[in-house]
C-alpha cells in the first residue's frame, strides 16, 4: 500500500495552454491541477476524452511544459531528463521495431539504459516469461496479435527495472484471460513496491487494481481519494452474515442469534466506479468551474492572462 509521507510525483498548480500559430489561446487543457502520487500504490487517472488525462501524462515524461505550476518526480523536476532512467512507459499505442522478436526488442530497448550484457540478458529472460511470451520469444513482432503486443510492450517499459510505471490503456485490445493476466501483473509491479500509474477508460479495471483514483473533466480535478472511500455508500449499511435458512431471512437481524447466525461485517454498500464516474461529468458539467482541492492546498485561480493576441 501507498506509503503518504513519500509522494513519489508531486503536483502543484499545474495549467496547461495549447495556443495557435499566432500564440493566442486556443485550449487550456488543464487548470491548476494538484494532486500527489505515492510510493508503492497503484492510481488511477481519469476522464472523458479531452479532460486532460494525456496531457498529464505528457507532463509528467517531460514531452510537455507547463504553462504554470510545477511537477516533481522522484525528487526531480519533470523537465529533468535524467529522472527518465527510472520510469517506464507503456503507451495507449506501442509503437515497437515490427521486424524484431521479443529477446531482439528488449535488448534493444536495454543497450538504450546502458544495460550489461549480462544483465541484460537475464532480465530480458525473467520479462519474457513474466509477460507469458516464452513461447513467442523468437518470432516477429508483426506476427504478433494485439494481446502479444501489450503484453511485449509492458515488457520493454519494465526493462530498466523503474520505480514508478505509467501505463496509458493497458488493458487495451486484450481478451478477458488477458486482461485479468495483465491486472496481475500490475498488482505484482505493487507488490514488488513500485508505483504505477495507469490511465485506462475500463472503469471495471480501475475499479479492480488502483488503490487510489482522481477524476478529471475539462482539465480540472474533480474527484481525488481511495476507491474505497470514493465508491462507499455513507448513507447505506449493509451487514454480510453466514448463510441463512429463508426462515432466519424473514425473522430479520433482531433474532440472528436465535438462529447461531455470525455477523461477519458491518459496513457501507458501495456503488461503481462507473456509477461515480458518470455522477463526476455530470456534476462537472452542471457546475463549471468547480473542482477538488486536496486539503491544505490553497484554492489559487490560475493566473488571468494580461494580454491576448488580437484576432487577424
Amino acid at each position: 500500500m501507498s506509503n503518504e509521507t513519500e509522494a513519489v510525483i508531486q503536483i502543484r498548480n499545474l495549467s496547461k495552454v495549447y495556443r495557435d500559430f499566432w500564440g493566442r489561446k486556443k485550449v487550456q487543457a488543464l487548470k491548476s491541477l494538484s494532486l500527489d502520487i505515492h510510493k508503492g500504490e497503484v492510481f488511477g487517472l481519469l476522464g472523458p476524452n479531452g479532460s486532460g488525462k494525456t496531457t498529464t501524462m505528457k507532463l509528467l515524461l517531460g514531452l510537455l511544459f507547463a504553462t504554470e505550476g510545477e511537477i516533481k518526480i522522484l525528487g526531480k523536476p519533470a523537465s529533468d531528463v535524467s529522472k527518465n532512467e527510472r520510469i517506464g512507459y507503456l503507451p495507449e499505442e506501442s509503437y515497437l521495431y515490427r521486424f524484431l522478436n521479443a529477446e531482439e526488442t528488449l535488448d534493444f530497448y536495454g543497450r538504450l539504459f546502458d544495460i550489461p550484457a549480462a544483465e541484460r540478458r537475464k532480465r530480458t529472460d525473467d520479462l519474457i516469461k513474466m509477460v507469458d511470451l516464452d513461447h513467442a520469444r523468437r518470432r516477429q513482432l508483426k506476427e504478433y496479435s494485439k494481446g502479444m503486443t501489450r503484453r511485449i510492450g509492458l515488457a520493454q517499459a519494465l526493462i530498466n527495472n523503474p520505480d514508478l510505471v505509467l501505463l496509458d490503456e493497458p488493458t487495451s485490445g486484450l481478451d478477458p484471460l488477458g486482461t485479468r493476466d495483465m491486472k496481475n501483473l500490475i498488482r505484482k509491479l505493487r507488490d514488488e513496491g513500485k508505483t504505477v500509474v495507469m490511465c485506462s477508460h475500463l472503469l471495471a479495471d480501475v475499479q479492480d487494481i488502483c488503490d487510489r483514483i482522481a477524476i478529471l473533466h475539462a482539465g480540472e480535478l474533480k474527484v481525488l481519494g481511495s476507491v474505497e472511500e470514493l465508491l462507499k455508500k455513507e448513507n447505506s449499511t449493509q451487514i454480510l452474515t453466514s448463510k441463512l435458512s429463508p426462515e432466519a431471512v424473514n425473522d430479520v437481524k433482531a433474532v440472528l442469534e436465535k438462529h447461531n447466525a455470525t455477523i461477519e461485517s458491518i459496513d457501507h454498500p458501495t456503488s461503481s466506479l462507473e456509477d461515480l464516474f458518470h455522477r463526476t461529468v455530470e456534476r462537472s458539467i452542471e457546475r463549471p468551474g468547480e473542482r477538488f482541492v486536496p486539503s491544505g492546498e490553497p484554492k489559487n485561480e490560475p493566473a488571468e492572462e494580461t494580454a491576448e493576441a488580437e484576432s487577424t
